[in-house]
């Protein structure tokens, strides 16, 4: 049985070299490398690893490792100029909508800069949840976000 380290370098490794669109389609692949391990050990490594959803070659959207990507200010400009849609609050809780695939890159982008007005983020395809801490503004985490990411 191969362990999580040859696991990770091996999702590395397939990600780097190949488009894969779906964790059925890396965990396939997986598989036949011969590693036994389920969707729900899959998606962890992801997380673990920080892979994130781009736009492939092909036009789809495609898991990228992190330094596939451009460097945090540069990629923040590029998914929110691309990506960003609107951002709305409601209580200490800020929703941005991006546009389908984007959500992860830019919730990554925050969470990596952590501001200390975000307490911290939940992204799904196209919808970054964001928790402010109590007594927080709108102002102030919009300051915020500008700062980590230019063109939010």
């Amino acid at each position: 049985m191969k362990n999580k380290s040859e696991r990770l370098e091996a999702i590395r490794t397939l990600l780097t070299a190949e488009q894969v669109g779906s964790q059925e389609e890396l965990l396939q692949k997986l598989v036949a490398l011969g590693f036994d391990l389920t969707q729900a050990t899959l998606s962890r490594d992801l997380k673990l690893l920080k892979v994130m959803k781009a736009p492939g070659n092909d036009g789809r959207y495609v898991y990228v490792m992190p330094n596939s990507v451009p460097s945090a200010p540069d990629a923040g400009e590029a998914f929110s100029i691309n990506g960003l849609v609107s951002l709305e609050f409601s209580g200490n809780l800020a929703v941005a909508k991006t546009r389908p695939g984007f959500a992860n890159g830019i919730a990554s982008i925050i969470d990596e800069h952590l501001p200390q007005s975000i307490i911290g983020t939940i992204a799904g395809d196209d919808t970054i949840l964001m928790v402010l801490k109590e007594g927080v503004t709108q102002i102030e985490v919009k300051n915020t976000l500008l700062k980590i990411i230019p063109a939010f």
